[in-house]
């Protein structure tokens, strides 16, 4: 059969695809996750780095050999140093079977550290590979998968050696940029470089290479080399302004680039000046790409699209979008979710702050961007089911979401600019835009554990609460981020954002926000084994939601668990045969898809296996229609389990073999 290995028998691990074996015959599916190439493509103006290239193949001649081979550059930002590993990555990438992956760390770091397990996740989920819930398993689980797979890694904008060793493959070869020296890597057999910029001939056969014939003498090009300073960055820069406007002489650009007044003295201490290479090339953009640079300067975060220029008032933000990428102002940003996205270099964003930070209307300019991420998460929250919310539906005039999948994975691609959104809204004393985004953004920190922006961003909401003088708000803030430690395990801390909420109470007006502390406070008594406690707590939940019917059925649900965690599973399923009928009454479809499942956990504490076989099921079907992957693999479990002790082979091995998907 075409693309099928058959044999009669299986051996080792399958870590990826299917296994479906009959009577005689074992077929094994090829892998249903496709290669992951996530470097992008390099330009066509490539020049030079002959030995770094060489460098390059050396390592992976060792990598081939066995183990993980590292090569470090280091370099002033806009040297090269991701041109130089794409171009390597374009020409050797058959010889990587498990992809070639990337990671700008920038994207992930606050405060100087990164969230490293936010890395593997990406990693894990490209590689075709569920992550693990826990955090520290998923660096175990990244070397298993690339012990069998050998892996391309670029890691951009490294900053210390540390992030690299964590990120390490058991085999491949994992190549390191930053702008900070990483000697430290030496230790770990690292062949460390540092990128120069191009030399002067290197520079002017950049140059020559899209210039026409006869355009230029040799020694304007070499002046326009030496005004760039080398670097690639601003060649190409000011290069695309003589592409596109063929009227223009290099002598005047270098006339420009010689006198021109008014500049910072200095743009990034790291980069030198470059102030005189980029003014000239934003005073030729249009006025829809003049507005979009100034949106790239204004906007806190990293990524920017065509939705949000649109959103703050960009006219043709598509046209100005393709503009700033011809000039190389901005770059397709690879693999961040279904929509486009663009992210300008380090160097162009200090340059557009710059030509910002002037403007009369550079506050307003940010305060729409705040706007147009709290209406979004807002959109997006609210695209995932009922649940309690403080602020009013905000969002009139941007776009949906087709379903929850979709808002989450939005929510997911995101969330570099939502935590710097939030924080930018607090040093301007936004408070309410602060709490508002926090509030929504819980379905995200919750669902995809983000357990580093969760807790960085809700003690910042917590505060902002506190200056919005709103003690709702202040019990929600408190209680979301309690949320986050008990799930971390850390339930002293947990418990003492609960003590600190507790202090509010007496000024809430909403009975429901006293609800969700009760909720918090149970499971905190179901984590330290002590399920009496839990159903008392989880029963004035549920009192406390009373007239919300969303919230009725999800504290019945927290109750049932309670109860049979207690030793009282018939008390459970009457609780929970009450929750089902009011679900079903109101079309909470949520809460039928979770409630077949304690069901099943109530029947089987009762020795009633056929019907807990029966409510997992169910569980499972309801989780496959709504594309709730992990409730699903909840069922699946208990289904084994079941299967297990009732002496069902065939119920066992059916439900381990979508369990074995689902991890693939």
């Amino acid at each position: 059969m075409d693309g099928y290995e058959v044999t009669n028998s299986v051996t080792g691990t399958t870590v990826h695809g299917s296994v479906v074996q009959g009577r005689n015959v074992t077929v094994q599916l090829p892998p249903k996750y496709r290669t992951p190439y996530q470097v992008r493509p390099p330009r066509e103006s490539f020049v030079n780095r002959e030995r770094e290239l060489a460098a390059l193949t050396a390592a992976l001649g060792r990598a081939e050999r066995g183990g993980p081979a590292i090569v470090a550059f280091t370099g002033l930002g806009g040297v090269g140093k991701t041109e130089l590993v794409a171009k390597f990555a374009n020409e050797q990438a058959g010889h990587f079977p498990g992809g070639v992956l990337y990671a700008d760390l920038k994207a992930y770091r606050h405060r100087s550290a990164v969230d490293l397990a936010g890395v593997l996740e990406g990693f894990l989920r490209a590689l075709g590979v569920r992550p693990p819930d826990v955090e520290a398993e998923r660096f175990g689980e990244f070397r298993t998968v690339t012990a069998e797979q050998r892996c391309l890694v670029f890691l951009d904008n490294v900053e210390h050696a540390a992030e690299v060793r964590a990120l390490l493959p058991s085999s491949g070869l994992l190549v390191a940029a930053g702008r900070r020296r990483l000697d430290a890597l030496r230790m770990d057999g690292a062949e460390v470089r540092q990128l120069e910029r191009l030399s002067a001939s290197a520079a002017a056969a950049l140059v020559r290479g899209w210039l026409s014939a006869g355009r230029g003498t040799d020694d304007e090009v070499a002046a326009l080399v030496e005004r760039c300073e080398g670097l690639p960055i601003a060649l190409n820069a000011v290069g695309s302004q003589l592409l596109r406007r063929a009227r223009l002489s290099v002598g005047q650009v270098v006339a420009e680039l010689s006198h021109r007044e008014g500049r910072l003295a200095v743009l990034d201490n790291e980069e030198g000046n470059l102030r005189e290479t980029y003014d000239p090339v934003y005073e030729r953009l249009s006025p829809p790409g003049r507005a979009l640079y100034h949106l790239v300067g204004v906007h806190p975060g990293p990524f920017v699209s065509a939705e949000l220029a649109d959103a703050v008032g960009v006219e043709r933000a598509e046209d100005a979008l393709d503009e700033l990428c011809a000039v190389h102002l901005l770059d397709v940003v690879v693999d961040q979710g279904a929509d486009e996205r663009f992210q300008a270099h380090d160097v162009v964003r200090t340059h557009a702050y710059a030509c910002a930070r002037e403007l009369p209307d550079r506050i307003d300019l940010l305060a729409r961007v705040v706007a147009y991420y709290r209406g979004r998460a807002s959109v997006a929250d609210r695209a995932m089911g009922r649940r309690l919310r403080l602020q009013e539906p905000t969002g009139d005039g941007l776009p949906g979401f087709p379903s929850g999948a979709a808002a989450l994975e939005w929510l997911h691609a995101e969330r570099a600019n939502l935590r710097a959104v939030v924080e930018a809204a607090a040093e301007r004393r936004w408070h309410d835009e602060v709490w508002w985004l926090c509030e929504s953004l819980w379905p995200l920190y919750h669902g995809r554990k983000l357990y580093e922006d969760w807790i960085a961003v809700h003690e910042i909401g917590v505060e902002s609460a506190r200056w919005a003088n709103n003690p709702d708000a202040v019990v929600r803030m408190h209680n979301q981020l309690a949320r986050a430690h008990h799930e971390r395990g850390e339930l002293r801390l947990a418990a003492e954002q609960l003590a600190l909420a507790s202090e509010q109470l007496p000024l809430v007006a909403n009975r429901q926000v006293v609800g969700v502390l009760y909720e918090t406070d149970g499971l905190l008594c179901l984590a330290d084994g002590r399920p009496a406690d839990a159903v008392g707590k989880f029963a004035l939940a549920r009192e406390a939601n009373a007239g919300d019917d969303h919230g009725v059925v999800v504290q019945s649900y927290n109750l049932a668990q309670a109860l049979i965690a207690d030793g009282r599973p018939g008390e459970a399923l009457t609780v929970l045969a009450e929750a089902v009928a009011l679900a079903d009454a109101t079309d909470d479809r949520d809460m039928l898809m979770k409630l077949p499942l304690v069901r099943a956990r109530a029947h089987r504490a009762l020795g009633q296996l056929d019907l807990a076989v029966r409510h997992a099921e169910d569980c499972v079907r309801r989780a496959q229609e709504r594309s709730q992957y992990a409730k699903e693999a909840q069922a699946h479990t208990l289904l084994v389990e079941l299967a297990e002790e009732s002496d069902d082979p065939e119920l066992a091995e059916r439900s381990r073999a979508r369990l074995r998907e689902l991890a693939g």
